[in-house]
């Protein structure tokens, strides 16, 4: 089976997903946070991507800012989530949620480090783990990703050129 596009930066306006969802930016301050952030479409070293900068901050119970998407796509017959990034040599978390995340806090997370020079990451499905339930993660269901700064203070620079699932 080949790669199943997701996400390319270098169509459109660069905030579509292939399956029909738009990159939106969200931050701890739906929750009383003080993290800010922004989501732009620019070019990286010669590559069209979307982009999520901004700074985390822990005040208040915060700490995240993220760019999330719709994804509503079954990856049952995918082992692995591949994404072409840039960034600023941080940790970062992809998170997805299926339906059998009910509450905000929950998802299927894995972390991930965004070098500073355009690097393919392979991100297994097997390795995302259940935050904050209990079931394991359905690959028939995923219905949202999110590509999220979190858990400490620091400043957020990371770009997603290509998204796919092989």
């Amino acid at each position: 089976m080949g790669a199943i596009p997701l996400y390319d930066a270098s169509r459109g306006s660069g905030l579509e997903l292939e399956t029909g969802g738009r990159w939106a930016l969200i931050s701890d301050q739906v929750m009383g946070g003080h993290s800010t952030g922004q989501i732009e479409v620019a070019e990286i070293e010669g590559r069209r991507a979307v982009c999520l900068t901004g700074e985390v901050r822990l005040e208040d119970g915060g700490g995240f800012v993220q760019i999330a998407s719709d994804l509503k796509v079954d990856a049952s017959h995918a082992s692995h989530l591949r994404a072409l990034v840039w960034g600023n040599d941080e940790v970062y978390g992809c998170h997805l949620r299926t339906p059998d995340v009910v509450r905000p806090w929950q998802s299927y997370r894995q972390t991930f480090t965004a070098a500073s020079a355009w690097t393919w990451l392979s991100l297994p499905l097997d390795h995302f783990l259940p935050h904050r339930l209990e079931a394991p993660l359905d690959r028939a269901g995923v219905r949202r990703i999110g590509l999220v700064a979190i858990g400490r203070a620091f400043q957020a620079k990371l770009a997603l050129a290509r998204l796919e699932l092989v």
